[in-house]
């Protein structure tokens, strides 16, 4: 039996181990676009931006006897052959497993923009990143917040242009957002702009203001990495639609990390869980499945973190723009956000700076509690 993965990033590498940790001992070939070998994602923004970390993980593909082939991008899926097309010719499989994470949405203008998505991208962002160059960041999103909290350490000077309200406001909503706007002091940051196009010379705003820059950092989101697959069969909607056992529309295709719109029985939804966490855990089910042992679903709570101007925020769940957002004050300043469903459900929580509070939102949400109002807006309570 040949099993292909197709993507070189965390969920890749992992699906290489799982199947092995789980007694497979068929062909296994891995087919990564990049020219490096799997690495981990989220330092490109945080600790690798500054050059103090190696992104590369530590995966043994000689040992796992795994067929390595990079700078092998999938251009197309023939599902009735069996059979992923590349530039160098089709590979066959018995099984296979698409990983292929997300893309950049990219601004309109030129191409004189980075968006930090690839280890080459984030060492060319570094090494723009001296005293004194104009940094603009276009969204005060996770990835801007990073980014500018790099930048500023580095010595540059930074614009930020965010189209909403506040930051982080289309992921936590405007009243949690504007709690953070005093992190971005250092910033000029710009709110309630857009921007029209990247220039030769730097942004051109929806206000007809031009904003010169050495560098322009899109920060505005991605997007399932799913255009190869046009024509596939396989059924699409924003990200590959799968199972909780992350079996796609046909039975010999799973997809798992940032590329899957996978069921959520907890939730009774579909979820685009574009996490680390996600990726990293996602394989086990399908490595289960493929070696012949009852299928589980894969359907954690999710979690993500971001390092930004000397805090580390964790989220953990999945709220609703309907939710009720909770305030949970604490002593010297400390502060939290719950976020509660219609029938008073605890469905998300953000710490900042609390980790073990962070483990206990997680156990709770798992759990599926329903904390009292009152004590909830107190961060000393327990939520479960």
């Amino acid at each position: 039996m040949r099993v292909v993965i197709v993507g070189g990033g965390l969920a890749g590498a992992r699906s290489c181990e799982t199947l092995r940790a789980r007694g497979f001992e068929g062909e296994i070939v891995l087919l990564a676009a990049e020219k490096h070998l799997p690495y981990d994602r989220p330092p490109l923004t945080k600790a690798a931006l500054k050059g103090e970390l190696n992104t590369q993980l530590r995966t043994d593909y000689d040992a796992l006897s795994i067929d390595v082939r990079t700078a092998t991008a999938a251009t197309g899926l023939d599902t009735s052959a069996r059979k992923v097309h590349t530039a160098g010719g089709p590979v066959e499989y018995d099984a296979l497993i698409i990983a292929t994470g997300a893309a950049p949405i990219r601004l309109p203008g030129t191409d004189r923009q980075l968006a930090v998505r690839t280890v080459d991208d984030s060492y060319a962002l570094r090494e723009k990143l001296v005293p004194g160059t104009k940094v603009v960041l276009v969204g005060a999103s996770w990835i801007g917040a990073e980014v500018a909290t790099a930048a500023l350490a580095a010595g540059a000077e930074v614009t930020c242009i965010e189209f909403g309200p506040a930051p982080l406001g289309n992921a936590l909503g405007e009243e949690v957002g504007k709690r953070f706007v005093d992190w971005w002091s250092e910033v000029d940051l710009r709110l309630g702009v857009g921007v029209r196009e990247v220039t030769d010379t730097g942004v051109s705003l929806t206000t007809g203001e031009e904003i010169p820059a050495d560098v322009v950092v899109a920060g505005v989101g991605v997007r399932p990495d799913v255009a190869w697959l046009e024509g596939s069969g396989l059924e699409i909607e924003r990200g590959i639609v799968v199972d909780e056992n992350l079996r796609t529309s046909d039975p010999h295709v799973f997809a798992v990390g940032d590329v899957a719109v996978r069921w959520s029985p907890r939730s009774s939804q579909p979820l685009l869980v574009e996490h680390w966490d996600d990726a990293r855990t996602g394989p086990d089910s399908i490595a289960q499945t493929l070696t012949g042992g009852e299928p589980v679903a894969h359907d954690p709570v999710p979690y993500f973190w971001s390092d930004q101007f000397g805090h580390k925020l964790q989220y953990v769940g999945h709220h609703a723009a309907t939710d009720t957002v909770v305030v949970r004050d604490g002593v010297d300043g400390k502060w939290a956000v719950a976020w509660i469903d219609e029938a008073g459900l605890l469905t998300a929580h953000l710490s900042i700076d609390t980790p073990k509070l962070m483990i206990g939102a997680r156990a709770a949400i798992a759990a599926c509690s329903r904390p009292d109002a009152a004590a909830l807006r107190d961060i000393t309570q327990p939520l479960s």
